[in-house]
Protein backbone atom coordinates (compact mmCIF):
# COMPACT_ATOMS: atom_id res chain seq x y z
CA UNK A 1 0.00 0.00 0.00
CA UNK A 2 2.10 2.85 -1.21
CA UNK A 3 1.44 6.29 -0.69
CA UNK A 4 3.05 9.13 -2.57
CA UNK A 5 3.86 10.78 0.87
CA UNK A 6 5.67 7.86 0.76
CA UNK A 7 7.78 8.62 -2.00
CA UNK A 8 11.55 8.52 -0.47
CA UNK A 9 12.22 5.42 -2.11
CA UNK A 10 11.97 7.11 -5.25
CA UNK A 11 14.27 10.03 -4.22
CA UNK A 12 16.73 7.05 -3.69
CA UNK A 13 16.16 5.53 -6.93
CA UNK A 14 17.24 8.62 -8.99
CA UNK A 15 20.28 8.78 -6.56
CA UNK A 16 21.01 5.94 -7.14
CA UNK A 17 21.57 6.71 -11.06
CA UNK A 18 23.98 9.60 -9.95
CA UNK A 19 25.52 7.83 -6.99
CA UNK A 20 25.69 3.82 -7.29
CA UNK A 21 24.45 2.24 -4.09
CA UNK A 22 24.64 5.69 -2.12
CA UNK A 23 21.69 5.09 0.72
CA UNK A 24 19.11 7.70 0.84
CA UNK A 25 18.90 9.16 4.72
CA UNK A 26 18.37 6.75 7.65
CA UNK A 27 14.80 5.67 6.08
CA UNK A 28 16.94 3.02 4.18
CA UNK A 29 18.04 2.88 0.28
CA UNK A 30 17.20 1.65 -2.93
CA UNK A 31 14.65 -1.36 -2.62
CA UNK A 32 17.48 -3.17 -2.89
CA UNK A 33 16.94 -2.88 -7.14
CA UNK A 34 21.01 -4.02 -7.64
CA UNK A 35 19.80 -7.50 -7.12
CA UNK A 36 16.35 -6.71 -8.02
CA UNK A 37 15.09 -8.06 -4.79
CA UNK A 38 11.46 -6.92 -2.73
CA UNK A 39 11.70 -4.47 -0.21
CA UNK A 40 9.57 -2.49 2.41
CA UNK A 41 9.90 -1.42 5.36
CA UNK A 42 7.96 -1.33 8.60
CA UNK A 43 7.24 0.57 11.58
CA UNK A 44 5.46 -0.29 14.85
CA UNK A 45 5.34 1.07 18.22
CA UNK A 46 4.12 0.68 21.58
CA UNK A 47 0.74 1.19 23.13
CA UNK A 48 -1.69 3.66 22.58
CA UNK A 49 -3.89 4.72 25.88
CA UNK A 50 -5.51 7.65 26.22
CA UNK A 51 -5.57 8.18 29.86
CA UNK A 52 -8.19 11.69 30.99
CA UNK A 53 -5.13 14.32 31.27
CA UNK A 54 -4.13 13.49 27.56
CA UNK A 55 -8.06 14.22 26.88
CA UNK A 56 -7.54 17.16 28.61
CA UNK A 57 -4.57 18.18 26.30
CA UNK A 58 -6.62 17.34 23.54
CA UNK A 59 -9.34 20.04 24.70
CA UNK A 60 -6.26 22.95 25.44
CA UNK A 61 -5.18 22.85 22.11
CA UNK A 62 -8.45 21.97 20.27
CA UNK A 63 -8.71 25.96 21.30
CA UNK A 64 -5.21 26.92 20.14
CA UNK A 65 -5.68 25.43 16.54
CA UNK A 66 -9.21 25.66 16.42
CA UNK A 67 -9.37 22.20 14.36
CA UNK A 68 -10.76 20.30 17.04
CA UNK A 69 -13.70 17.63 16.66
CA UNK A 70 -16.26 17.87 19.30
CA UNK A 71 -13.55 20.25 21.04
CA UNK A 72 -10.80 17.52 20.89
CA UNK A 73 -7.64 17.38 19.09
CA UNK A 74 -4.97 14.98 19.50
CA UNK A 75 -2.88 15.95 16.85
CA UNK A 76 -0.26 18.69 18.43
CA UNK A 77 0.85 15.70 20.84
CA UNK A 78 0.97 13.34 18.10
CA UNK A 79 3.02 15.34 15.76
CA UNK A 80 6.37 14.62 17.19
CA UNK A 81 6.35 10.73 15.62
CA UNK A 82 4.85 11.72 12.09
CA UNK A 83 8.27 11.77 10.17
CA UNK A 84 8.92 8.71 11.16
CA UNK A 85 6.05 7.07 11.16
CA UNK A 86 4.59 8.09 7.83
CA UNK A 87 8.31 7.61 6.16
CA UNK A 88 7.32 3.90 6.60
CA UNK A 89 5.75 1.72 3.81
CA UNK A 90 3.38 -0.04 6.67
CA UNK A 91 2.81 2.08 9.62
CA UNK A 92 1.45 -0.48 12.58
CA UNK A 93 0.15 0.66 15.83
CA UNK A 94 -1.44 -1.11 19.00
CA UNK A 95 -4.65 0.53 19.88
CA UNK A 96 -5.64 -0.53 23.75
CA UNK A 97 -8.94 1.16 24.25
CA UNK A 98 -12.20 1.20 23.78
CA UNK A 99 -13.07 4.14 22.31
CA UNK A 100 -16.68 6.29 23.64
CA UNK A 101 -18.82 8.47 21.91
CA UNK A 102 -17.14 11.66 20.53
CA UNK A 103 -18.86 13.94 22.88
CA UNK A 104 -17.95 12.02 25.78
CA UNK A 105 -18.43 10.64 28.80
CA UNK A 106 -14.75 9.35 28.60
CA UNK A 107 -13.23 7.29 31.41
CA UNK A 108 -9.62 6.16 31.99
CA UNK A 109 -8.63 2.80 34.24
CA UNK A 110 -9.97 0.16 34.81
CA UNK A 111 -12.33 0.73 31.67
CA UNK A 112 -11.16 2.79 29.06
CA UNK A 113 -13.89 5.23 27.14
CA UNK A 114 -10.97 7.20 25.33
CA UNK A 115 -12.37 9.50 22.81
CA UNK A 116 -12.63 8.31 19.02
CA UNK A 117 -10.78 11.53 18.15
CA UNK A 118 -7.55 10.09 18.81
CA UNK A 119 -8.07 7.43 15.76
CA UNK A 120 -7.85 10.48 13.63
CA UNK A 121 -4.59 11.77 14.90
CA UNK A 122 -3.17 8.31 14.81
CA UNK A 123 -3.73 8.04 11.19
CA UNK A 124 -2.68 11.46 10.72
CA UNK A 125 1.44 10.34 12.01
CA UNK A 126 1.43 8.06 8.84
CA UNK A 127 -0.32 4.90 10.54
CA UNK A 128 -2.12 2.50 8.33
CA UNK A 129 -3.62 -0.58 10.91
CA UNK A 130 -3.74 -1.11 14.22
CA UNK A 131 -3.53 -4.16 16.60
CA UNK A 132 -6.70 -4.09 19.00
CA UNK A 133 -6.49 -7.36 20.68
CA UNK A 134 -5.34 -6.41 24.57
CA UNK A 135 -6.84 -6.58 28.21
CA UNK A 136 -8.72 -4.11 27.30
CA UNK A 137 -10.65 -5.18 24.50
CA UNK A 138 -13.82 -6.09 25.72
CA UNK A 139 -14.11 -2.78 28.79
CA UNK A 140 -17.38 -2.24 27.54
CA UNK A 141 -18.54 -5.53 26.07
CA UNK A 142 -19.35 -6.41 22.21
CA UNK A 143 -21.10 -2.57 21.86
CA UNK A 144 -17.47 -1.43 23.27
CA UNK A 145 -15.86 -3.42 20.43
CA UNK A 146 -17.83 -2.42 17.80
CA UNK A 147 -17.75 1.71 18.75
CA UNK A 148 -13.90 0.94 18.37
CA UNK A 149 -13.56 -0.80 15.02
CA UNK A 150 -16.17 1.36 13.37
CA UNK A 151 -13.95 4.80 14.65
CA UNK A 152 -10.80 2.74 13.42
CA UNK A 153 -13.11 2.45 10.52
CA UNK A 154 -14.34 5.92 9.50
CA UNK A 155 -10.73 7.49 9.97
CA UNK A 156 -9.27 4.81 7.73
CA UNK A 157 -7.05 2.35 9.56
CA UNK A 158 -7.50 -1.18 9.52
CA UNK A 159 -7.32 -3.36 12.15
CA UNK A 160 -6.99 -7.15 13.53
CA UNK A 161 -7.79 -8.94 16.64
CA UNK A 162 -11.02 -8.37 17.71
CA UNK A 163 -14.27 -8.46 15.93
CA UNK A 164 -17.63 -7.39 15.39
CA UNK A 165 -19.23 -10.37 13.39
CA UNK A 166 -17.95 -13.98 13.48
CA UNK A 167 -17.27 -13.35 9.81
CA UNK A 168 -14.98 -10.75 10.83
CA UNK A 169 -13.20 -12.61 12.76
CA UNK A 170 -12.13 -15.44 10.74
CA UNK A 171 -10.78 -13.00 7.79
CA UNK A 172 -7.17 -12.51 8.18
CA UNK A 173 -6.03 -8.76 7.34
CA UNK A 174 -3.88 -8.98 4.38
CA UNK A 175 -2.51 -5.23 3.17
CA UNK A 176 -0.90 -5.41 -0.28
CA UNK A 177 2.78 -3.30 0.32
CA UNK A 178 4.78 -2.26 -2.49
CA UNK A 179 3.36 -5.78 -4.32
CA UNK A 180 3.82 -7.80 -1.20
CA UNK A 181 0.78 -9.31 0.58
CA UNK A 182 1.57 -8.68 4.50
CA UNK A 183 -1.12 -9.82 6.61
CA UNK A 184 -1.27 -9.20 10.67
CA UNK A 185 -2.45 -11.13 13.27
CA UNK A 186 -2.96 -9.68 17.08
CA UNK A 187 -3.84 -11.80 20.46
CA UNK A 188 -3.87 -10.43 23.79
CA UNK A 189 -3.05 -12.51 27.12
CA UNK A 190 -6.62 -12.17 28.92
CA UNK A 191 -9.34 -9.44 29.42
CA UNK A 192 -9.04 -8.21 32.49
CA UNK A 193 -11.59 -10.46 34.19
CA UNK A 194 -14.19 -9.38 31.97
CA UNK A 195 -16.04 -12.20 30.84
CA UNK A 196 -16.36 -12.57 26.76
CA UNK A 197 -20.23 -12.34 25.45
CA UNK A 198 -22.31 -14.94 25.31
CA UNK A 199 -22.16 -16.75 21.93
CA UNK A 200 -19.56 -14.63 20.96
CA UNK A 201 -15.93 -16.72 21.74
CA UNK A 202 -14.59 -14.67 18.40
CA UNK A 203 -14.92 -10.87 19.53
CA UNK A 204 -11.42 -11.11 20.29
CA UNK A 205 -8.39 -13.25 19.89
CA UNK A 206 -6.93 -14.65 23.82
CA UNK A 207 -3.39 -15.92 22.99
CA UNK A 208 -3.21 -19.43 22.60
CA UNK A 209 0.20 -21.23 20.62
CA UNK A 210 -2.13 -23.62 18.28
CA UNK A 211 -4.58 -20.45 17.47
CA UNK A 212 -1.36 -18.27 16.26
CA UNK A 213 -0.53 -21.05 14.44
CA UNK A 214 -3.24 -21.83 12.37
CA UNK A 215 -4.15 -18.22 11.58
CA UNK A 216 -0.54 -17.97 10.42
CA UNK A 217 -1.59 -21.35 8.06
CA UNK A 218 -4.91 -19.43 6.78
CA UNK A 219 -3.02 -16.14 5.97
CA UNK A 220 -0.69 -17.91 3.94
CA UNK A 221 -3.65 -20.25 2.54
CA UNK A 222 -5.17 -16.61 1.49
CA UNK A 223 -2.23 -15.71 -0.10
CA UNK A 224 -0.31 -13.60 2.74
CA UNK A 225 3.43 -13.75 1.73
CA UNK A 226 4.88 -12.17 4.87
CA UNK A 227 3.09 -12.66 8.45
CA UNK A 228 3.14 -9.94 11.35
CA UNK A 229 2.16 -11.29 14.99
CA UNK A 230 1.15 -8.37 17.58
CA UNK A 231 0.61 -9.63 20.97
CA UNK A 232 0.14 -8.08 24.30
CA UNK A 233 1.95 -10.06 26.61
CA UNK A 234 4.14 -10.49 29.78
CA UNK A 235 4.13 -8.86 33.03
CA UNK A 236 3.49 -4.93 33.25
CA UNK A 237 5.78 -2.18 33.69
CA UNK A 238 9.22 -4.71 34.10
CA UNK A 239 11.60 -3.93 31.29
CA UNK A 240 12.70 -7.97 31.53
CA UNK A 241 10.78 -10.19 29.43
CA UNK A 242 8.99 -12.85 31.43
CA UNK A 243 9.44 -16.35 31.29
CA UNK A 244 6.12 -16.89 29.15
CA UNK A 245 7.12 -14.27 27.07
CA UNK A 246 10.64 -15.75 25.74
CA UNK A 247 8.65 -19.34 25.73
CA UNK A 248 5.57 -18.23 23.44
CA UNK A 249 8.76 -16.64 21.27
CA UNK A 250 10.63 -19.20 21.21
CA UNK A 251 7.96 -21.97 19.81
CA UNK A 252 7.03 -19.15 17.32
CA UNK A 253 10.43 -18.64 15.71
CA UNK A 254 10.93 -22.65 15.74
CA UNK A 255 7.12 -24.19 15.07
CA UNK A 256 5.76 -21.51 12.80
CA UNK A 257 6.97 -19.12 9.95
CA UNK A 258 6.09 -15.87 11.27
CA UNK A 259 8.09 -13.43 10.07
CA UNK A 260 8.17 -10.61 12.73
CA UNK A 261 6.68 -10.42 16.42
CA UNK A 262 5.87 -6.89 18.22
CA UNK A 263 5.03 -7.22 21.74
CA UNK A 264 3.11 -4.52 23.70
CA UNK A 265 1.40 -4.35 27.29
CA UNK A 266 4.10 -4.07 29.53
CA UNK A 267 3.82 0.11 29.29
CA UNK A 268 7.58 -0.09 29.59
CA UNK A 269 10.73 -0.96 26.73
CA UNK A 270 11.17 -4.51 27.01
CA UNK A 271 14.55 -6.43 25.25
CA UNK A 272 14.46 -7.52 21.28
CA UNK A 273 16.14 -10.79 20.10
CA UNK A 274 16.45 -12.59 16.99
CA UNK A 275 15.52 -16.45 17.51
CA UNK A 276 16.49 -18.74 14.61
CA UNK A 277 16.13 -16.07 12.35
CA UNK A 278 12.87 -14.46 13.38
CA UNK A 279 13.42 -10.75 15.40
CA UNK A 280 11.09 -10.40 18.73
CA UNK A 281 10.34 -7.30 19.76
CA UNK A 282 9.00 -8.21 23.66
CA UNK A 283 7.97 -4.84 24.21
CA UNK A 284 7.79 -1.30 22.31
CA UNK A 285 6.54 0.40 25.79
CA UNK A 286 3.99 3.32 25.11
CA UNK A 287 3.46 5.39 22.35
CA UNK A 288 1.29 7.48 24.24
CA UNK A 289 0.05 7.12 27.74
CA UNK A 290 -0.14 9.48 30.81
CA UNK A 291 -0.41 6.96 33.47
CA UNK A 292 -1.70 8.02 37.30
CA UNK A 293 2.06 7.65 38.31
CA UNK A 294 4.16 8.19 35.91
CA UNK A 295 7.74 6.35 36.80
CA UNK A 296 10.63 7.69 34.35
CA UNK A 297 9.98 4.57 32.07
CA UNK A 298 6.43 4.43 31.10
CA UNK A 299 7.10 8.00 29.39
CA UNK A 300 9.61 6.24 27.28
CA UNK A 301 9.17 3.86 24.22
CA UNK A 302 10.45 2.62 20.81
CA UNK A 303 9.47 2.65 17.37
CA UNK A 304 10.50 -0.81 16.06
CA UNK A 305 11.58 0.02 12.26
CA UNK A 306 12.16 -3.21 9.91
CA UNK A 307 13.46 -3.49 6.46
CA UNK A 308 12.42 -6.85 4.76
CA UNK A 309 14.01 -8.03 2.02
CA UNK A 310 12.85 -11.23 -0.10
CA UNK A 311 16.25 -13.55 -0.76
CA UNK A 312 16.49 -17.01 -2.10
CA UNK A 313 12.67 -17.23 -1.16
CA UNK A 314 12.69 -16.29 1.90
CA UNK A 315 12.52 -12.64 4.02
CA UNK A 316 15.70 -11.22 5.61
CA UNK A 317 14.75 -8.48 8.50
CA UNK A 318 16.85 -6.17 9.17
CA UNK A 319 15.88 -4.41 13.02
CA UNK A 320 16.14 -0.96 13.91
CA UNK A 321 14.69 0.99 16.52
CA UNK A 322 13.73 4.90 17.25
CA UNK A 323 13.23 6.13 20.68
CA UNK A 324 11.06 8.09 21.85
CA UNK A 325 9.30 10.36 24.99
CA UNK A 326 6.14 11.83 26.13
CA UNK A 327 6.82 15.08 27.61
CA UNK A 328 4.85 15.50 30.70
CA UNK A 329 4.16 18.93 32.71
CA UNK A 330 4.30 19.22 36.16
CA UNK A 331 1.53 19.49 38.17
CA UNK A 332 0.96 22.59 39.85
CA UNK A 333 1.96 23.24 43.66
CA UNK A 334 0.40 24.38 46.59
CA UNK A 335 0.24 27.96 45.37
CA UNK A 336 -0.61 26.63 41.85
CA UNK A 337 2.37 27.51 40.36
CA UNK A 338 4.65 25.44 38.10
CA UNK A 339 8.70 26.09 37.64
CA UNK A 340 9.08 28.84 35.02
CA UNK A 341 11.00 26.68 32.26
CA UNK A 342 8.86 23.36 33.00
CA UNK A 343 7.03 21.78 29.52
CA UNK A 344 3.71 23.29 29.24
CA UNK A 345 2.29 20.54 27.24
CA UNK A 346 1.93 17.08 26.35
CA UNK A 347 4.09 16.28 23.47
CA UNK A 348 5.15 13.01 21.78
CA UNK A 349 8.81 13.20 20.81
CA UNK A 350 11.45 11.58 18.58
CA UNK A 351 14.66 11.79 20.59
CA UNK A 352 17.05 12.22 18.04
CA UNK A 353 15.06 14.75 16.83
CA UNK A 354 14.48 16.45 20.05
CA UNK A 355 18.06 16.51 20.73
CA UNK A 356 18.93 18.11 17.71
CA UNK A 357 16.81 21.14 18.45
CA UNK A 358 19.75 22.14 20.33
CA UNK A 359 18.42 26.15 20.54
CA UNK A 360 15.17 25.45 21.81
CA UNK A 361 16.18 22.67 24.55
CA UNK A 362 17.48 23.28 28.17
CA UNK A 363 20.73 21.49 29.04
CA UNK A 364 17.93 20.09 31.93
CA UNK A 365 15.78 18.41 28.92
CA UNK A 366 18.33 17.22 26.93
CA UNK A 367 19.98 15.55 29.60
CA UNK A 368 16.62 13.54 30.24
CA UNK A 369 16.33 13.11 26.20
CA UNK A 370 20.17 11.43 26.59
CA UNK A 371 18.91 9.11 29.79
CA UNK A 372 15.74 8.40 27.74
CA UNK A 373 17.44 7.09 24.73
CA UNK A 374 20.39 5.36 26.68
CA UNK A 375 18.42 3.53 28.86
CA UNK A 376 15.83 2.42 25.98
CA UNK A 377 18.94 1.39 23.88
CA UNK A 378 20.51 -0.50 26.65
CA UNK A 379 17.01 -2.42 27.11
CA UNK A 380 17.09 -3.31 23.78
CA UNK A 381 19.87 -4.88 23.44
CA UNK A 382 20.32 -7.15 26.77
CA UNK A 383 19.26 -9.95 25.50
CA UNK A 384 22.27 -9.86 22.90
CA UNK A 385 20.55 -8.05 19.81
CA UNK A 386 23.54 -6.43 18.98
CA UNK A 387 25.11 -9.14 17.54
CA UNK A 388 22.40 -9.42 15.28
CA UNK A 389 22.78 -6.46 13.44
CA UNK A 390 20.01 -4.20 16.34
CA UNK A 391 21.00 -0.31 15.94
CA UNK A 392 19.41 2.81 16.25
CA UNK A 393 17.44 4.43 13.29
CA UNK A 394 18.71 7.55 13.88
CA UNK A 395 22.44 7.84 16.47
CA UNK A 396 21.81 10.33 19.24
CA UNK A 397 23.74 13.43 18.29
CA UNK A 398 26.26 14.82 20.42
Amino acid sequence: MTRPSRRLIQVCATSLVLLAGTACGPFGGSDDKASGDPTFTVAAAGDILIHPKLTEQARKDAKATGKGDHGLDFGPMMAGIKPVISKADLGICHFEPVVGKPEGPFQGFPDFAVPPQITTAVKGVGYDQCSTASNHSIDHGAEGVTRTLDALDKAGLKHTGSARTEAESKKPLITTVKGVKVAQLSYALNFNGHEVPKGKPWIANLTDFDAIAAAEKQARAAGAEVVILSVHWGKEYQPNAAAEQTELARRIAKETDINLVIGHHAHVVQPMEKIDGTWVAYGLGNQIARHERPSGLTEEGVIGWFELTRRDGSWDVAAKYVPTFLEIPPDPDEAGKVPKDAVRDYRLLVVADAMRDGGKVSGERRSRYRVAFERTEGTLLNRGAGADGLKPLEKLPD
